[in-house]
C-alpha cells in the first residue's frame, strides 16, 4: 500500500534570512514542525543543506516524515519524537533583559543580518540577543514579540523555531564566532501571544569535535514553559 504525499510549494522570504542569502534555520524548524497537526509533540529538524531565500521550494508530507526539496535536492527533514525536551532553568524577564547588555554579537556578530539575532531595525528582526545571566552558567534575552511576526492564526511556529535556534548558538559563541545549524528538535507547549514579554533562555552542553550542542526555552513572565529545544550546530574548519 503507498502512502499518498502531501505537497505544497514553500518560499522563504527575504526577511527570514539568518546568514546572508538563506534562510535562518531555526525559522525552518518551527516552519517544518508546524506541518505536523500535533504541535505538543517534539520535533527533530536535520538540515541537510542552507535553504534558499525566494525560492519554490517543495514541502511535503509523507507518512511521519515531513521534507522540504528544491527540485531533486533535499534541503530539510522532520520526523515527530516520543519525548519531551529538558530545559535551561527559568531566568526572571527582568534578569533575561538585563544580561543582554554582555551579548557577544554587540562586540562582533558574524550574521549581523539574520532575522533572530541580528542587529535588525525593531519590527523588522527579532531583536534577541542573549548575553550571560550573572551567577548561572546560561545566557538570556529578554523577548517582546513583535506584532510584525503575526499571521492570521496568531504567531507562527517559525517564530518561535527561530528564537530557540540562535540562544543556543550563542551559549557558545565569543564576539565574531559562528556556526551554522544542523539540527533543531523543538517542542512547543502553548501559545506565543504578540506584545507579549518572554524569557529566552540557553544552556551550552557540550562539544565533540567541530559540533556544538545546546538546550534552549522560552517561558512565560511567571515561569510556565511555553517551548524547548535542543540543537546541534557544526562550526567552521
Amino acid at each position: 500500500m503507498t502512502t499518498a504525499a502531501l505537497q505544497t510549494v514553500l518560499t522563504v522570504p527575504e526577511r527570514f534570512r539568518g546568514p546572508v542569502g538563506v534562510a535562518n534555520g531555526g525559522w525552518i524548524a518551527g516552519t517544518m514542525a508546524d506541518a505536523f497537526n500535533d504541535n505538543r509533540s517534539a520535533v527533530e529538524v536535520t538540515l541537510h543543506a542552507p535553504t534558499p531565500l525566494e525560492t519554490e521550494l517543495r514541502l511535503e508530507h509523507v507518512a511521519n516524515t515531513v521534507t522540504l526539496s528544491d527540485g531533486d535536492r533535499l534541503l530539510v527533514e522532520a520526523i515527530p519524537v516520543a519525548q519531551d525536551l529538558d530545559a535551561p532553568e527559568f531566568v526572571p524577564f527582568k534578569d533575561a533583559a538585563r544580561a543582554e547588555a554582555g551579548f557577544a554579537g554587540w562586540k562582533g556578530h558574524a550574521f549581523p543580518e539574520c532575522f533572530a539575532c541580528g542587529l535588525r531595525e525593531p519590527g523588522d528582526g527579532l531583536r534577541v540577543f542573549p548575553g550571560p545571566v550573572e551567577g548561572k552558567d546560561v545566557v538570556a534575552a529578554g523577548w517582546r514579540v513583535p506584532h510584525t511576526v503575526v499571521d492570521e492564526d496568531g504567531v507562527p511556529g517559525s517564530i518561535v523555531g527561530a528564537v530557540l535556534d540562535c540562544i543556543t548558538g550563542w551559549a557558545h559563541f565569543q564576539p565574531g564566532e559562528s556556526a551554522l545549524l544542523g539540527r533543531l528538535t523543538l517542542q512547543i507547549h502553548r501559545r506565543v501571544y504578540p506584545g507579549g514579554a518572554y524569557s529566552a533562555v540557553a544552556r551550552a552542553t557540550g562539544r565533540e569535535g567541530r559540533k556544538l550542542f545546546g538546550e534552549s526555552a522560552i517561558y512565560e513572565v511567571d515561569g510556565t514553559l511555553v517551548a524547548a529545544a535542543r540543537a546541534t550546530w557544526i562550526a567552521p574548519r
